[in-house]
């Protein structure tokens, strides 16, 4: 299943307060850069953020998913 604008749009106001926040469709879902680097997705309406040091630190007790079937975790 695609994700849906409406739910980018809703991330993205989401991280509205944040400068250099962008994005591209990549098969129906979307990346999410943030001063040009990867700093998660939405794949089926869901915000994934890439698992860095800095994101752990933030959210020590996430639970993980991958993006999609197959995927590399």
């Amino acid at each position: 299943m695609a994700s849906s604008k409406d739910y980018l749009q809703f991330v993205l106001e989401q991280l509205s307060e944040l400068q250099e926040i962008t994005y591209r469709a990549m098969m129906g879902e979307f990346i999410i850069y943030y001063r040009g680097k990867i700093v998660g997705g939405i794949y089926d309406d869901r915000l994934l953020v890439k698992p860095t040091k800095s994101a752990i630190s933030y959210m020590p007790t996430v639970t993980y998913e991958i993006p999609y079937e197959n995927a590399k975790t």
